[in-house]
């Protein structure tokens, strides 16, 4: 008895007649009538009465068209799961994002937009910094990640940006930049001497390098006065009068009342990428799916 045997007994017990039963199945007669009387020695006992309009169930084809009802439901969902999988559509999927790449409104959107889309992927979330957040995708300890500026690129990963934004620099209220006039863009040269907040270079270097790298160009000289591991932690020191910092725009609505945030100028060229980290080896079905789901909402929320 197979699978086939079972949908050909299903169809004639449904139609209770062979020829619109092989129409049904896109077969001829012949070989569903010959299927039929194999099956009914293989179980020994006849599963049809034949009589001049058709077909009608034995006692026997009653009790097995239950089970093979139920069987073939079974079969063909286990078939729907397993397409799924390997389409993308099911499964688990791990994705670690850092706290800045999570301000941007763009990340919760996607991660709601697939929820929504596929939901019988089962989407695990954890939050981390970006040098973590590399290396656990290196391991394919996750699938992928979303972080700013990539603090390191080891050859098997891909990193695509998928937005950018600027960067404000961020200061107390009482701070005397906060005196200029609210539209203004600030030059590079108010950071001299300035004390200087970073996140944590061996976590996070990419922004902070940069920046710094800037300020050297420039001849402008801050005071790094603390390193954090978290741009929260950044701009909690900052609302506390420690210093100065800057952080990507989304990032500006946090402590409205204590921090200002202001433009840069256009010739400070520093922005913040949102990156997505992935394998050049993963061929999960479900890495695949979620990075094209991601390029093409970037793509629709840059339109």
């Amino acid at each position: 008895m197979d699978i086939r045997q079972l949908r050909y007994f299903a169809a004639v017990a449904q139609s209770g007649h062979l020829t619109r039963a092989a129409v049904s199945l896109g077969i001829q007669q012949p070989p569903l009538t010959q299927q039929l009387r194999r099956l009914e020695a293989e179980i020994g006992m006849a599963l049809f009465e034949r009589h001049p309009k058709g077909m009608r169930l034995t006692e026997a084809g009653q009790a097995l068209q239950q089970d093979a009802e139920r069987l073939l439901a079974d079969f063909d969902a286990l078939c729907q799961r397993l397409r799924e999988r390997a389409d993308g559509e099911r499964g688990t999927l791990s994705v670690a994002f850092t706290s800045s790449s999570a301000a941007h409104g763009f990340t919760p959107m996607a991660l709601r937009e697939m929820r929504q889309h596929h939901p019988h992927v089962d989407l695990r979330i954890v939050e981390d910094h970006a040098g973590a957040v590399i290396e656990a995708v290196d391991s394919a300890r996750l699938h992928a990640g979303l972080i700013r500026w990539p603090v390191s690129q080891p050859p098997g990963l891909q990193f695509d940006t998928l937005l950018r934004e600027p960067v404000l620099l961020a200061f107390s209220a009482d701070h005397a930049l906060a005196r200029l006039p609210a539209g203004k863009a600030l030059p590079l040269r108010c950071l001299h001497d300035e004390p200087l907040i970073l996140v944590r270079r061996p976590g996070a270097p990419g922004l902070y390098a940069r920046l710094l790298e800037i300020c050297e160009r420039a001849g402008v000289k801050p005071r790094v006065v603390a390193e954090v591991e978290r741009m929260m932690t950044n701009l909690n020191l900052v609302a506390a009068g420690t210093g100065l910092t800057v952080v990507p725009a989304s990032m500006s609505g946090h402590h409205p009342n204590a921090i200002q945030y202001r433009r840069l100028q256009a010739s400070v060229r520093l922005d913040a990428p949102l990156t997505l980290v992935t394998r050049k080896a993963d061929a999960s079905p479900l890495t695949r799916l979620f990075g094209n789901r991601l390029r093409a909402l970037a793509r629709q929320w840059q339109a």
